[in-house]
């Protein structure tokens, strides 16, 4: 990420409505991709810099955000980008499987977007601070 370039987010989220909304919302500070299933999160990320990933936990398909979380955080390139999870399951055992899995900090939806916003900016100054 340089100073005169917004970071890169990727939202891999595969409800189309939550999609458009959280585009609009973060292009005003980020530069956004979107994806809807593991397989095309992989895809992005092998082909373009990506600084923080905002992951839906209950994804579709054939691997769901927990799963993709894991990987991630286990691959040598990607293991130390910071990983927000949404999910409508708010009980302390959705929590504990979501941190269990790698992710950085846990939201529930819906999801406030002024809270969002902060946790994904603190998230990234957070990530640089390690990474200098």
């Amino acid at each position: 990420m340089t100073a005169s370039k917004l970071p890169t987010i990727l939202i891999v989220e595969d409800d189309i409505e939550n999609q458009k909304f959280l585009k609009i919302f973060l292009k005003k500070c980020f530069e956004v991709e979107v994806c809807d299933n593991a397989e095309d999160c992989c895809a992005i990320l092998n082909t373009q810099p990506i600084d923080i990933i905002l992951m839906d936990i209950s994804l579709k398909g054939t691997k769901d955000g927990l799963q993709l979380t894991k990987e991630l955080k286990s691959h040598p390139e990607f293991g130390s980008l910071p990983i927000i999870g949404l999910s409508a399951h708010a009980f302390q055992k959705d929590k504990d499987n979501a941190y269990n899995a790698g992710i950085d900090f846990f939201m529930t939806k819906p999801v406030d977007a002024k809270v969002l916003l902060e946790t994904l900016l603190s998230s990234l100054a957070e990530c640089n601070k390690r990474t200098k």
